[in-house]
Order: C-alpha cells, then structure tokens, then sequence
C-alpha cells in the first residue's frame, strides 16, 4: 500500500478522537515505510540535488540501487511481532492502550495482501519466522482504486457522522 493510504488508514481507524489523535494515528500509519525508506530516499534526493553521480549500492540483495540498511529497517518496521512488543511497552508505561499507535499495526496487516514476493514481500513475523505472503501488489488497479474508493467513503462517511454531532 502506498504511505499516504497508510496514514488516512491510521487516521480514520485510529484517529477519529482528536484531531490530535488524528494526526498521531496518520504518523504511526505512515512511519513504518517512512523510517524503512526515508533516509535513504532523502539521501538520494540530496545527492541528485548536489549533481553527485548516480552509484548502486548493494547489487546482494538483487536491488542494485538500495542499501542493506534499507532491509533491515523493513524488517524491523513491518514486523507484527516488533509493534506488538512496542505496543504493549506503551501500554505498559501510559496505563492504558495507545490507540492512535495500532495504526502501525494496521500498516504491517494491510501490507501483508498487498505486496508480492517480488518487491519488498511484509516479513510480518520476523524475527520469530520468515514467513512472507505472495500477495497482490498494491499499485495493480484491483487493489489501487478500491483502495481509493473505500478512502474515500470513509472519509465521506466521517465527516457527514462528525457534522450532524455538531449539529446537535
């Protein structure tokens, strides 16, 4: 699933409290591809904007142009066993669950479908196993644009619920 699905996943599922909450569940949605993919996405994008030579870094993992760190922060991140743990740590510390924090656990469940061996498949149980699901890619159009459209009437379905409580 693309990150900004993600995070009005998160958002809509886990948000819908505060707008505090909201924008909470809408980071956690999104973190684990941001932490995953971000530095090496913004250190590319420095590079280009700096006119530095494009430079594959690790042809091992049969993608020549991405880091081996890139992986291990995947596994890391898209992993159901590691946000269960780090769930249960916040709950633990605040006394009660962290809604907006499930967002991350939406993620991870919502990529396990939606990505296929090919491309970044959701190591979901690592470190325990390396179980993966050949799913459908997320960017095919049978997952895109329901993907789309159920956002869409979510989001639909919120705000006209949110403004007839205001109403009243």
């Amino acid at each position: 699933m693309d990150v900004l699905s993600h995070g009005l996943w998160g958002g809509i599922a886990f948000g819908r409290r505060s707008r505090r909450a909201f924008w909470t569940a809408v980071a956690f949605g999104m973190a684990p591809d941001l932490l995953a993919f971000g530095p090496h996405f913004a250190g590319s994008l420095w590079s280009a904007l700096e006119g530095a030579p494009y430079q594959p870094t690790d042809p091992a993992h049969g993608y020549a142009d991405i880091p081996s760190y890139v992986f291990l922060a995947y596994q890391v991140t898209h992993s159901l066993v590691v946000f269960t743990g780090a769930f249960l740590i916040a709950w633990l510390l605040r006394g009660r669950p962290w809604w907006p924090m499930a967002a991350w656990g939406l993620h991870v469940l919502m990529d396990i479908p939606t990505h296929g061996l090919g491309f970044f498949p959701t190591p979901f149980l690592w470190p325990l196993f390396d179980v993966r699901v050949d799913g459908i890619p997320w960017s095919r159009p049978v997952i895109f644009v329901p993907n789309v459209i159920l956002l869409s009437l979510s989001y639909l379905w919120y705000f006209l619920i949110h403004r007839r409580k205001r109403r009243a």
